[in-house]
């Protein structure tokens, strides 16, 4: 029996005016996601995307898995593709959606009749196919309210669908309809999630990361090279940009006050990367801070840090308990790579009381005790950048 996937739209159902550009970039997203399936037919219709996978060789699992995996998509349904005829829909379909009602107790049949001229209502549909069903399944029974398996059928143009159950796609808009982003990316839990979270808002994901060797090994950037490569799965091809840290780290260390190394570090960073970004056609940066989550994260810290930006800096996990932001990383599969024991160099140096409520002037006068610009524009010029692309 021929099968066909149905991708369903989200958000950019409502996109109005607009709606043509963001349905071109997740058309193009999926075509280019898929292509290593081999021969797929992509087309679209009413709101929906229609995948066909056009040889019995290619693993439909997989295409779906893949499909979920794509920004925009917020359903999916493995239908079969039936003649529009209400003697079809309801002999045909039963072999295809057997295996989900032998499994169950319950069920419930929905009609969607997009083809108004389709000479039979949703009622009579539901009630025709359910009436087989229980002649074909005995041990069921309907429950309209809370069913184990919902079974739907959609009438469209050309062809009638069905299928039990809809799987969740990752919602979102488009990867690429919100512009390009630099994203800070340690090895920790929360940089991965941000910028997973800001992808599912649109926006080009590059990295950058900062090393500071011998402190830092190679295991170390290793594994954060391997968490880029973790949300190529849902950001698509990452530019990944590592920042050689070790001189400024050791500077900062010398000639600053201790208590106010790591909101420095900060400024630093954020100065090399947003130089970076520009270069390179970012628009913002990014970050995994979550406030007050630890002490360069306060609200005192990051109005200091922002005080060195010229660019926007976006928080998606600002709000963010730690326990929701490893539901994030583990549904994502980041999370077990980011627990991996590779210290990176936010790590490197921790003074033992560092301030929490740093103001501005005090922070702008520990940095002016030392000419910082050679050093930041040395750390940019021997900056590698490595493209870690989605396989």
């Amino acid at each position: 029996m021929k099968e066909i996937i149905l991708c369903k739209y989200g958000e950019i159902a409502l996109k109005g005016l607009n709606k043509s550009t963001f349905e071109s970039m997740m058309m193009k997203s999926i075509r280019r996601r898929l292509k290593k399936f081999g021969e797929i037919k992509i087309t679209k219709a009413q709101s929906t995307v229609y995948v066909e996978p056009m040889s019995e060789d290619i693993d439909t699992d997989e295409v779906v898995d893949r499909l979920s995996k794509i920004f925009g998509i917020i359903k999916l349904c493995r239908c079969c593709v039936l003649e529009k005829s209400l003697d079809s829909i309801i002999n045909d379909s039963i072999e295809y959606i057997r295996p989900d009602l032998e499994c169950a107790r319950t069920f419930k049949v929905e009609a969607k009749r997009s083809d108004k001229k389709f000479p039979h209502k949703s009622p009579e549909i539901c009630i025709e196919l359910g009436g087989k069903i229980l002649q074909e399944f005995p041990h069921l029974t309907v429950d309209v309210h809370k069913p184990d398996v919902v079974v739907m059928v959609e009438v469209r143009e050309q062809n009638a669908f069905v299928h039990a159950g809809n799987l969740d796609g990752a919602g979102g808009i488009p990867v690429g309809s919100s512009g390009k982003a630099m994203l800070l990316l340690s090895g920790g839990i929360d940089s991965p999630v941000a910028g997973y979270m800001m992808a599912k808002r649109g926006a080009v994901i590059d990295a950058v990361h900062f090393e500071a060797p011998p402190y830092t090994s190679d295991r170390a950037r290793m594994k954060v090279e391997q968490l880029a490569k973790k949300i190529t799965d849902y950001c698509g091809d990452v530019a990944f940009y590592c920042v050689p840290f070790t001189k400024i780290q050791e500077t900062l260390r010398d000639k600053c006050p201790e208590e106010y190394f790591t909101i420095l570090m900060r400024r630093l960073m954020m100065e090399i990367a947003q130089r970076l970004a520009e270069k390179n056609g970012a628009q913002a940066l990014v970050t995994g801070e979550s406030l007050g989550q630890v002490a360069s994260q306060t609200m005192y810290a990051m109005v200091c840090t922002d005080a060195a930006c010229r660019l926007p800096v976006f928080r998606p996990c600002i709000g963010l308990d730690k326990t929701e932001i490893i539901d994030v990383a583990r549904k994502i599969d980041t999370f077990e790579t980011s627990i991996l024991p590779y210290e990176d160099c936010c790590t490197v140096f921790t003074p033992r009381h560092p301030k929490t409520r740093p103001t501005l002037e005090a922070v702008e006068k520990a940095q002016a005790l030392y000419d910082w610009e050679d050093m930041i524009a040395e750390a940019v010029e021997q900056t590698t950048v490595k493209m870690i692309k989605l396989e």
